[in-house]
Order: C-alpha cells, then sequence, then structure tokens
C-alpha cells in the first residue's frame, strides 16, 4: 500500500524526534574515540563468538567496503583480533581482544545508565506502554519474518476489570455496530464479578503479550438470572475477547480451554455460556472445544435484531 504523504511526514517527525531523545546527534563518548557505527561494531562483537565481515555487514546492514575499513582501524587499535576460519580459508574469525573488551565496557554501562534514566522519567505503567509500542515498531519494520511474540496468561488485577469493559465496548462498536448499551452490560457483569468474586470457584484471566492486554475471559458461578442465587455445580464462561492485534495466535481457544481445566478443578459438572449468532469466531471455539448449542432466541439488544445462544458443555 502506498503511503500518503501525511504518514511519511510523520514518519520523519517520529525519526527526528527519536534520534535527538536517544542523543544520536551528540558527540560520542566524553574521550571522543569512536565512532557510533564502531561502537555498535564492539557491541555486536562483544555478543558474538568468532563473527565474520559477511555476518556483521548483514546484521547491521553496512556497505561491507565501509565495514571493512572500520574493522581495520579497530584492529589497528588492537581492540579487535581476527584469524582464518580452519573451515572456510576465506573467511575471518573476529572477536574482541582483551583490550577490546576493556574499552567497550564503559561505553556499554554508560548507555545502560542512560537508557536506565529515559525510563525512569516514566510510571511503571508508561514503562510497559512504551516497550510494547518499541516491539510493535519493531516486528512491523523488521524485514526478517518472524514467529508473533507469544502471550502469558495472569490472573486480574487492578486496572483489568476496567479494560475488559472499555475494550468490550469499543471492539463491539467498531465490529458490530453494537451500541453502548453493550457496554453497559460489560460493565454490569463486571462490577457483580468484583462484587461476588469468590476466588475457590471464579476465576478472571488476562492474557498478555509485550506487556500489553491482549485477551480476557471469565469463569463464575452460574446464577439464576431473577433472583441471583447460585445455581449448584453449573459454572459460566463470561466475556470472552481476544484483541485484533493477537488473532490467529490460538489465544482464544486456550482461554476457553483453560476455564475447561479449572471448572474441572473446582469440581464443576457443567459450564454454561451465552452469545450472539453473529460472533462466528467465538462459535467456532465453542464448538471446536467441545460445546454444543442447546437453546437460541432472537431479541432486539444494542441496537440490533439479534439471535441469542445458549451453549454448554458437560464436564
Amino acid at each position: 500500500m502506498t503511503p500518503s504523504d501525511d504518514r511519511i511526514a510523520s514518519l520523519r517527525r517520529f525519526n527526528r524526534f527519536y534520534t535527538k531523545r536517544i542523543g544520536v546527534l551528540r558527540e560520542g563518548p566524553p574521550d571522543g574515540r569512536y565512532t557510533l557505527p564502531e561502537t555498535r561494531l564492539l557491541w555486536e562483537l562483544a555478543h558474538r563468538d568468532n563473527a565474520t565481515a559477511s555476518e556483521l555487514a548483514r546484521e547491521i546492514d553496512l556497505d561491507p567496503g565501509y565495514l571493512s575499513r572500520l574493522l581495520r582501524g579497530l584492529k589497528d587499535r588492537k581492540l579487535v583480533k581476527a584469524k582464518r576460519s580452519s573451515a572456510d580459508a576465506r573467511q575471518l574469525l573476529l572477536w574482541l581482544s582483551d583490550a577490546g573488551q576493556k574499552a567497550f565496557a564503559p561505553l556499554d554501562q554508560r548507555s545502560q545508565d542512560e537508557m536506565g534514566a529515559l525510563l525512569a522519567r516514566l510510571a511503571d505503567d508508561e514503562q510497559r506502554r512504551l516497550l510494547a509500542a518499541m516491539a510493535s515498531i519493531e516486528r512491523l519494520l523488521d524485514e526478517k519474518p518472524s514467529k508473533p511474540a507469544a502471550f502469558v496468561l495472569r490472573a486480574h488485577c487492578a486496572g483489568d476489570i476496567g479494560w475488559i469493559t472499555a475494550r468490550h465496548g469499543a471492539l463491539y462498536a467498531d465490529e458490530y455496530g453494537w451500541n453502548i448499551e453493550f457496554e453497559a452490560l460489560v460493565g454490569h457483569i463486571a462490577c457483580r464479578f468484583i462484587e461476588q468474586f469468590d476466588p475457590l470457584r471464579e476465576r478472571c484471566w488476562i492474557a498478555e503479550r509485550d506487556g500489553m492486554n491482549v485477551g480476557c475471559v471469565m469463569l463464575v458461578q452460574a446464577r439464576d438470572e431473577t433472583t441471583g442465587a447460585v445455581v449448584p455445580e453449573i459454572a459460566q464462561l463470561r466475556l470472552l475477547l481476544v484483541e485484533p492485534a493477537a488473532r490467529g495466535l490460538g489465544l482464544g481457544e486456550t482461554l476457553v480451554r483453560e476455564c475447561e481445566r479449572f471448572a474441572r478443578q473446582a469440581g464443576y459438572l457443567r459450564i454454561r455460556l451465552w452469545t450472539n449468532s453473529v460472533l462466528l469466531a467465538a462459535r467456532g471455539i465453542y464448538r471446536k472445544t467441545g460445546y454444543r448449542l442447546v437453546a437460541s432466541e432472537a431479541h432486539a439488544s444494542f441496537g440490533k435484531d439479534l439471535v441469542g445462544e445458549t451453549w454448554e458443555l458437560a464436564l
């Protein structure tokens, strides 16, 4: 897709901001002995055993002739050693000498301290958001195909229930055109979860990737909708959600199976859930994990004419 001039300008503005913020345009270390490319080469060699020039050229995208001149300068200063490869005499194996390790150490510590100071200005939540955004930039612009970042599941903590409500409201409005009545319903369910939470019988799972919430689900004791009384031996799966950026990783199925695992452990005999027929991806997960459709009923809710469905899994 050809980007607009506005998008190109935005990317260039970010580049100018970031290079200024991390000090790329400032002079090098106080002693002035190493250029930025030389410092990067020292870092690469400090973290590799017997690197070759071709590997270094590919990794940091340098012209081989320019790289050769940089390496010659570092070897002249006795910071880098080289020997012919026994497997391929055309290749030189490169590594840092003791002097090179000694020269690199203060450069590395300086960078560590500067980045630590940059992060220290931010609260914990802001640090996580920043690192997640940077990881997204890295994935999107990386020319080498890579596996999607793995997700982790954890228990809910402060702020998560509000996130669940907000993301359900926003995503269902965007993807299905549901109005704010749906967000109100989710808020009501979420509020009751907090007020009635029984940690021995109920759970909420939050899925994280790169420090950001990307999915959720709840398993609660089923209750009579009129009286609020607990329905014995039946659990209810509620509020399954997977962010668009995390779809295709098997996260939805993982969350549903985690509910089943916990329900068996807690002694439930059945899991029940309510969904709507238009939620095809969710229905596919329920069917794949063994749920069966037991009832359906047309209703007008959230600004739409819908068909509500009840699904159950016998444990």
